[in-house]
């Protein structure tokens, strides 16, 4: 019986150090001394402590109302403000803009596209931003990564894509060699193909655009009955739709046929912003792309005079559209149509769309929530992640002042957290 007891003593220690590894594995942590930023205005919370089981927040609250498990990893964050991890809703991790770098890459193989966009997804979330969303990316690499970053395959953004965004035959984004597709039947088949493969968005481009030369960028180049078509097609399988457009008349076509988002909105009007209020359609507004601050970007990518025409001629009517969406509260996602960390006026993209947010119109708050919850609301994705709450995932950036006072203060990110997994600590 002894023997038979010491056996048990020993299979029981066995069982509890494999207990104790698993609990190790699945990762506890605690994030101590920072303030809390709360994104509906009320007081943040000082000297908070946020509990971290494997990828989500188990506790959070004022040090002293929260217990820390024992043998958690505590990471001091005092001296800090802790926000949600940034949201991009515009983003083409294998993007190829005219000029220099389309040049550069006009041979490249899908096996290097990919790579490219791994690259870019890990850059991405060291910048702070833990979820994007891509309107549109080439050959399905786009889809396959989202699956190997779920896996924990690869390191980057939690994904919501389009797959490969729908173009008509002369229309923006068509050229020689791709796949477009003309008329009601052939969108509605494109729409089907690219949920079938795994798309949560479907993405048109219903005007013309600045990266295609030729043509006006409010130009409605899209039919009603095949902009109808595709958004009856996509929602019967309840997928959203968003649509690349600059042009007033087709915004209002495409709200009319239930569009949920608008990307860009380089020449909107009143009426159609006051249109998509009453309909509650997203405005994602990629204003980094046509504002005076980031035009060095483009020539240092050796931008051909043509496109960097193309972009100051919008700028202005971008700029006035944007502050009168602010002023008739649109719903508004941060999208920058750049990678989110691509270096602007001394800053990443992201954090400059942000703030030009802010300077248009909008409190810090309000800039701060574009780059948060609201995105988190766009994809109705708000019961998972945009805020720092219980049983959401622990997606966390810390930064050296409050950006609900000032916007700028992302600028200085010191911490990101991404499903509880730290992945860059300055602090």
């Amino acid at each position: 019986m002894s023997i038979n007891r010491a056996l048990l003593s020993i299979i029981l220690l066995i069982f509890l150090i494999a207990f104790v590894l698993t609990a190790n594995a699945a990762g506890t942590s605690a994030i101590i001394g920072g303030t809390v930023v709360d994104l509906d205005g009320n007081a943040p919370i000082e000297n908070a402590v946020i509990v971290i089981e494997g990828e989500r927040i188990t506790a959070i609250g004022a040090a002293g109302s929260v217990e820390i498990p024992d043998g958690a990893e505590q990471v001091d964050a005092k001296g800090t403000w802790l926000i949600p991890g940034l949201m991009n809703m515009h983003v083409h991790l294998g993007l190829i803009l005219p000029g220099k770098m389309k040049a550069e890459l006009a041979d490249e193989s899908e096996a290097a596209l990919a790579l490219r966009m791994a690259a870019a997804a890990r850059e991405a979330l060291l910048a702070g931003v833990t979820t994007i969303r891509l309107p549109g990316d080439r050959a399905h690499a786009d889809l396959d990564l989202m699956r190997a970053i779920n896996k924990g395959q690869a390191d980057g953004p939690r994904i919501f894509s389009s797959g490969e965004a729908l173009t008509i035959t002369a229309g923006h984004g068509s050229k020689g060699g791709k796949r477009n597709y003309d008329g009601p039947d052939e969108l509605v088949k494109a729409a089907r193909t690219q949920i079938s493969a795994g798309a949560k968005w479907i993405k048109i481009l219903i005007s013309g655009g600045i990266a295609t030369a030729g043509g006006d960028l409010d130009a409605v180049l899209m039919t009603p009955g095949e902009i109808h078509a595709v958004i009856d097609a996509a929602h019967r399988f309840g997928v959203k739709v968003t649509a690349h457009s600059g042009s007033p008349t087709a915004t209002s076509i495409a709200i009319d046929s239930g569009l949920d988002c608008v990307e860009h909105g380089y020449f909107l009007d009143r009426p159609t912003l006051k249109k998509m209020k009453e309909h509650g359609t997203w405005l994602v507004p990629t204003i980094v792309v046509s504002q005076p601050a980031t035009e060095p970007f483009f020539k240092a990518i050796g931008s051909p005079p043509w496109y960097l025409e193309r972009r100051n001629s919008a700028g202005k009517a971008h700029w006035k559209a944007l502050q009168m969406a602010i002023e008739e509260g649109v719903n508004i996602a941060l999208g920058t149509d750049q990678l989110p960390h691509e270096p602007n006026d001394g800053t990443t993209a992201t954090v400059r769309e942000a703030q030009y947010y802010a300077e248009a119109g909008m409190t810090p708050l309000q800039a701060l929530r574009s780059a948060t919850i609201e995105p988190a609301r766009l994809l109705e994705a708000e019961d998972e992640i945009g805020s720092l709450e219980t049983g959401k995932y622990a997606d966390i950036v810390a930064v050296d002042s409050d950006p609900a006072e000032d916007i700028k203060a992302l600028r200085n990110i010191l911490l990101v957290m991404k499903g509880g997994k730290v992945y860059r600590n300055n602090l």
